[in-house]
C-alpha cells in the first residue's frame, strides 16, 4: 500500500511550512503528497458541496489555497522521490492547452512523478467568475481530457469537436512518463465510472471507508466491462482518515486499493506529530 497526505497547499502560514512538511513526509516514507483546488471561495453560494451533509465547503473565503502547480513545483524543486498529485484539479473550467502545457513542465522537472487529478466541478458560482459555462461541463471535460492526450503525445494536434478547434501544432515539453502523465479522474457521482473507465488511469475516491468505497465498486466495474476493460487496470486512490491501523488498511487492500491519501487535518492539532505516529505504526 502507498500513503499520501492530502492538502498540501490548503490554510499554511508561508511556503516554507509547505516545503517542510513535504520534506518530512519524503523522509517518513509517504509515497506523495496532493493538493486541493479552488480558484476563489464565494462568501455565499447557493450549489451544493456533493461530499458531505452540510453542503459547504470546510474553508471560508479567507483560506489559504496556493494554486495547485505552483505548490507542487516548489515542492518538486526540494524533494527527490515524492510523488505529486492533483487531487483534484477542476478541468472544466480551465484552458486545457495550458494544463496540458503546465502538466508536462511539473512532469519534467520533477523527474516524472507528477499525477494529474481532475474532476468536473460542482461550483457553479466559481465556472461564472471564471466565465466558463456550468452547463455540458461533463461533456467539455471528456473533450478536454481525449484533447490533451494529443497534446501530450507530440504527434501534431488536430482535435475538432463542440469545445474545441485545434490543427496543425505542438506543444512541446512532453511528459517524462509515457504514454503521458496519469490522468486520475476524482468523484463518485453521477456519470463519473463511465468516465474512468473510459479516460481514466486512475480513481481517486472520496470515500471515508472501506464499507462506503466498497459500495461503488460495483458501478465501476460494471462501466470498465461495457467497454472491454480490465477493471484492475484502474489504479484505485481512496481517501482515508488514518483511522484503524493495518486492519484497515488490510481492508482497503482487499477492495484493490493501491493508495490511501490521509487528510492532514485528520491527523491532530500537530500533524507532524501525527505524520510520525503514522508512519510509525502503519507504514513501517
Amino acid at each position: 500500500m502507498k500513503f499520501g497526505l492530502i492538502p498540501i497547499n490548503i490554510g499554511i502560514a508561508d511556503a516554507a511550512r509547505m516545503i517542510s512538511t513535504a520534506q518530512h513526509a519524503e523522509q517518513l516514507g509517504f509515497e506523495s503528497v496532493w493538493t486541493f483546488e479552488h480558484v476563489i471561495v464565494p462568501e455565499h453560494y447557493d450549489s451544493k458541496y456533493p461530499y458531505n451533509d452540510t453542503g459547504k465547503m470546510g474553508a471560508p473565503p479567507e483560506t489559504n489555497f496556493i494554486d495547485p502547480l505552483i505548490a507542487l513545483t516548489a515542492i518538486a524543486a526540494t524533494t527527490k522521490t515524492l510523488r505529486l498529485g492533483t487531487g483534484v484539479n477542476i478541468l472544466s473550467q480551465v484552458n486545457p492547452i495550458y494544463l496540458a502545457k503546465q502538466s508536462a513542465s511539473l512532469d519534467v522537472v520533477s523527474g516524472g512523478r507528477f499525477m494529474l487529478g481532475v474532476g468536473i466541478g460542482w461550483l457553479r458560482e466559481e465556472f461564472e467568475a471564471l466565465g466558463v459555462p456550468f452547463e455540458r461541463r461533463g461533456a467539455r471535460f471528456d473533450d478536454y481530457v481525449v484533447g490533451m492526450k494529443k497534446i501530450w503525445s507530440g504527434a501534431t494536434v488536430e482535435h475538432h469537436s463542440d469545445f474545441l478547434d485545434w490543427s496543425g501544432w505542438k506543444s512541446y515539453p512532453v511528459p517524462v512518463q509515457k504514454p503521458h502523465v496519469p490522468v486520475i479522474i476524482g468523484g463518485n457521482k453521477g456519470r463519473i465510472f463511465e468516465r474512468i473507465a473510459q479516460h481514466g488511469d486512475g480513481w481517486f475516491a472520496p470515500s471515508s471507508s472501506a464499507a462506503e468505497l466498497a459500495g461503488h465498486l460495483g458501478p465501476l466495474r460494471a462501466a470498465c466491462e461495457a467497454v472491454d476493460r480490465d477493471p484492475a487496470t484502474v489504479e484505485i486512490t481512496a481517501m482515508w482518515p488514518g483511522r484503524g491501523g493495518t486492519a484497515a488498511v488490510e481492508e482497503f487492500a482487499a477492495l484493490g486499493v493501491s493508495r490511501l491519501v490521509v487528510p492532514l487535518m485528520a491527523l491532530g492539532m500537530n500533524p507532524i506529530e501525527g505524520m510520525q505516529k503514522l508512519a510509525e505504526g502503519v507504514i513501517k
